[in-house]
């Protein structure tokens, strides 16, 4: 997907990895408490209409963390360990507990481009191909703009 104000998805051809890049106006230490400070995650992850709570949540390298959310009568759970929170990259492990033999190792990477702009990019590298046409049919793009466009929010009223 490539929309003016939405997330680039892209599905890498030789690997079964998806790529999210996305633009914000904000520094990497912004974007980066958006993505550590629990609090702040629960306002902006995940699609419109979304309620959203953290059973547990420890943003540090060696950290794990769990949450849950309701969406159009539907309810789900994501799970994690934090291998490296670093101060421009997080490397996480990902799990939808739909399908909880599937793990996805996450990089995500953050990069000053000058004047307040930052760019993020998410490497999400899934167990096969077929997991990852799995996630990549699955609607994760209304998410994963919804969250940036709430983000964006979020970033316009001085809330990081």
């Amino acid at each position: 997907m490539n929309t003016a104000t939405g997330a680039r998805i892209e599905a890498d051809p030789t690997v079964p990895a998806i790529h999210i890049y996305r633009e914000f106006s904000a520094t990497p230490a912004q974007l980066m408490r958006a993505h550590t400070d629990p609090d702040l995650f629960l306002r902006w992850v995940g699609p419109y209409d979304t309620s959203m709570q953290i059973d547990y949540w420890d943003a540090r390298t060696g950290g794990s963390w769990r949450y849950t959310g309701s969406h159009g009568g539907f309810d789900y759970a994501f799970r994690g360990c934090f291998h490296e929170v670093g101060e421009n990259k997080i490397v996480q492990t990902f799990t939808y507990e739909g399908e909880p033999d599937g793990v996805c190792l996450e990089t995500l990477t953050l990069t000053d481009l000058g004047n307040g702009r930052t760019e993020l990019h998410v490497v999400s590298l899934c167990d096969s191909f077929e997991a990852r046409e799995g996630w990549l049919n699955s609607g994760m793009e209304t998410g994963v703009n919804d969250g940036y466009a709430k983000l964006d929010a979020l970033l316009a009223d001085g809330a990081l």
